[in-house]
């Protein structure tokens, strides 16, 4: 049985506190499986002032883009390199491939480089000093590396769109519920973690290919870049909108103010989904709320 190290509760809150400055930050994504990654990577990028990017990390998934984790991860993978050709702003920034598959059991790490980078960025960085992992696609790369090398616990920071709200019927969303044992770990191993829900809360990240037209296109390859993959999502965009959910966690990092939020038991993660509350468990910090204009606002502004 893994044996965790335990941060005092005075050391996890202050861990939980909005990070001063600028944050150092590692992002794994599944660039492929949605549009909304792209937007993310980019936002990240464009945030020089709080935000030092220091690796990419390609995340697995499976649905109908792709032929398993393993090609999902690829794809991902060829996406990052794809948004670095024409983002100047990645250039020197590595890119890792991530795992090949999901957890095969609640022990059970799967090797890859991302899950090694993750540890060896971790443990090189200072106690007072911690990495933030902020990821947006299945928890596995970070869940390895946390059975891999435990003690990365102290000095990690995880920033995750996951899940769906408390208050949701269930919790069956796509990142969360591809890999039920790396969320499990992440959520019960008591590394300090910033959980950020899609339904309910992330859903409020609605834009239109009027909006993207209007505020995107006009910005130079890459605004091209996220224009035309807004409009080839969907055939008709005729009264339609579409959630970008991931610029979630890059909007938390640059200004908390946008995502409010509170500290929260963790929730426990059951077989078929659900949450529910144990008032004896770690704490960790819970977005309610993001406020959807003022997120656009600043990323538009950044883009162009």
């Amino acid at each position: 049985m893994s044996i965790y190290p335990q941060l005092s509760q005075e050391q996890l809150l202050r861990r939980l506190e909005h990070p001063q400055g600028k944050i150092r930050m590692v992002l794994d994504t599944d660039t492929f499986n949605e549009i909304d990654d792209q937007f993310a990577v980019i936002y990240a990028m464009k945030s020089p002032e709080r935000l030092q990017v220091e690796a990419f990390y390609a995340a697995p998934f499976f649905n109908e883009l792709s032929e398993g984790p393993k090609d999902g991860m690829e794809k991902s993978y060829r996406e990052l390199l794809k948004i670095a050709s024409i983002l100047p702003e990645m250039s020197g920034i590595p890119i890792y491939r991530g795992s090949e598959r999901y957890l095969p059991g609640p022990e059970t790490p799967v090797d890859s480089e991302a899950a090694r980078n993750i540890v060896e960025r971790a443990m090189a960085s200072a106690e007072d000093d911690p990495l933030y992992v902020v990821a947006i696609g299945a928890i596995t790369n970070v869940a390895s590396a946390i059975l891999m090398e435990p003690r990365i616990i102290e000095r990690i920071v995880v920033v995750w769109l996951g899940g769906h709200a408390l208050h949701w019927p269930n919790t069956k969303e796509f990142n969360l519920a591809q890999d039920l044992h790396a969320s499990r770990i992440v959520l019960n191993c008591g590394v300090p973690l910033i959980l950020l829900p899609c339904m309910g809360v992330s859903s409020h990240l609605k834009t239109t290919l009027s909006e993207i037209e209007d505020h995107v296109k006009e910005t130079g390859r890459i605004g091209e870049y996220l224009f035309e993959t807004y409009r080839s999502c969907k055939d008709n965009h005729f009264a339609y909108s579409r959630v970008i959910w991931d610029v979630a966690a890059i909007a938390y990092l640059i200004d908390s103010k946008w995502v409010p939020n509170e500290l929260v038991h963790s929730p426990v993660l059951s077989e078929d989904f659900r949450w529910s509350v144990d008032a004896s468990r770690h704490f960790i910090r819970y977005a309610h709320y993001i406020d959807r204009d003022q997120v656009f606002e600043d990323l538009f502004k950044k883009l162009g």
